[in-house]
């Protein structure tokens, strides 16, 4: 019988490591990225005002729904903290759900969150919350990695999900899974179906592209500075309902760090 991996939810908060704030070094290319994306996505939003159809409009807040549950219930709940089983075909719809985020691959999005579980805001987090609000909500994507990050990662075991074919599949195949399904298809359907030009489908999708990945930041800045906490009061995560009416549910973080396969 092959070795079940063990349990990431059981993986306590690292006390032992210090929570003191470090330089980072940038990483410009995705500084450069970024802005890219947030300038296009202001377009977006003025186009969305003034000249997008309708039915792109829908489109775009059909797209914002089914990407964040690729990102919840496929690479969060499923794959990060295995809270339930999913077979086959629902493993391939929220695969491709995930890859219209575009947060990574899986793999990757899981192991640092199961990094983030256990070394919860201390240096060894990828996003800690110690360092800053802006580096907890986006920074940390625009740096390097600290050591004791990279040294965490690699203690992970991450061998149940890199032995699914799934996401082998994905991380495989990045470039042109990740490509098409996150950012040419959904510029093609309203272009194909009811005639939105290029300039508006595009930047309405950077939009979309842009909303998503600033609420699931907002868990990681947001939900770790604002809030109430009715179970851990020593700790940062908390509870935001507004953020968990935006996040489809993912709000509770005062819970989800106590008890985060079941919360």
């Amino acid at each position: 019988m092959a070795e079940i991996p063990p349990d990431p939810n059981e993986n306590p908060t690292e006390k032992n490591i210090p929570k003191n704030k470090q330089g980072s070094k940038i990483i410009y290319r995705y500084v450069i990225s970024f802005s890219y994306l947030h300038l296009a996505a202001l377009y977006g939003l003025y186009l969305c005002l003034t000249s997008v159809k309708w039915p792109t409009i829908g489109f775009g807040l059909l797209m914002y729904h089914i990407t964040i549950i690729g990102i919840t219930a496929g690479a969060h709940r499923l794959w990060s903290h295995r809270s339930y089983k999913a077979k086959f075909p629902l493993q391939v719809i929220l695969m491709v759900l995930n890859s219209m985020a575009f947060q990574n691959t899986t793999i990757t999005w899981a192991r640092d969150h199961r990094v983030h579980h256990k070394c919860s805001d201390t240096n060894g987090d990828p996003h800690n919350a110690n360092r800053g609000f802006f580096f907890s909500h986006m920074g940390w994507l625009m740096t390097k990695k600290s050591d004791e990050v990279i040294k965490q990662g690699k203690s992970m075991d991450m061998s149940d999900l890199y032995n699914n074919p799934v996401l082998r599949f994905q991380r495989k195949y990045a470039l042109p899974v990740i490509g098409t399904l996150c950012f040419i298809l959904p510029t093609f359907i309203p272009m194909y179906f009811w005639g939105e030009t290029l300039n508006n489908a595009w930047h309405m999708n950077i939009l979309r592209y842009v909303t998503v990945l600033h609420v699931t930041c907002c868990i990681n800045s947001v939900a770790h500075k604002w809030g109430y906490k009715p179970y851990d009061k020593n700790i940062l995560p908390s509870q935001n309902v507004l953020l968990s009416t935006f996040a489809l549910g993912e709000g509770f973080h005062n819970y989800h760090h106590v008890f985060p396969s079941d919360y």
